[in-house]
């Protein structure tokens, strides 16, 4: 009688993502505790086998934002907003984007709705490297961009509030 080996995923990433890019990133999320640079390596192997997974942005700006590389996170965020944006076929830039709201429902699909979740992410991101008011100004934008409030930039907004008041 065979053993069989059970391996736990750690993380559910999008149910469409082909099964390569899922495999890196579960093994990067194993390995971020425990072997940092392995992981990145592993994050950014599953990045460039495929560029338009966002989840690889997703996972590669976590990643960068635990390890307190927050340049880094944000630079991983821009580059994520762009793919969104580019497949999601609307403006990149989010204050652009806020003109012409009406024409576009960000509401309407999975890219669309991480175009908001990691626009959130920038704001976090610009909040803890200090930079109240352009995360301030973020969510601003964003408040506009997703009022039903989804992508739960409310929490931000929160913390954002909190600092000013101190």
């Amino acid at each position: 009688m065979g053993s069989v080996a059970f391996v736990e995923e750690r993380v559910m990433f999008s149910p469409n993502m082909p099964n390569e890019v899922n495999n890196l990133l579960q093994a990067a999320v194993a390995a971020s505790s425990v072997d940092p640079s392995r992981a990145e390596n592993l994050f950014l192997q599953a990045q460039s086998l495929d560029s338009h997974c966002l989840q690889t942005y997703f996972a590669l700006y976590k990643f960068y934002f635990f390890q307190k590389r927050l340049v880094d996170a944000e630079r991983i965020v821009l580059a994520g907003l762009e793919e969104a944006a580019k497949q999601g076929g609307f403006p990149n830039d989010y204050r652009r984007l806020v003109q012409s709201r009406p024409e576009w429902n960000l509401y309407a699909n999975d890219s669309t709705l991480f175009y908001l979740y990691t626009l959130k992410a920038l704001a976090f991101i610009k909040l803890r490297q200090g930079f109240t008011t352009d995360a301030q100004l973020v969510l601003s934008h964003l408040q506009q961009l997703d009022p039903k409030d989804l992508s739960g930039a409310s929490v931000i907004m929160d913390l954002a509030a909190g600092i000013t008041e101190s």
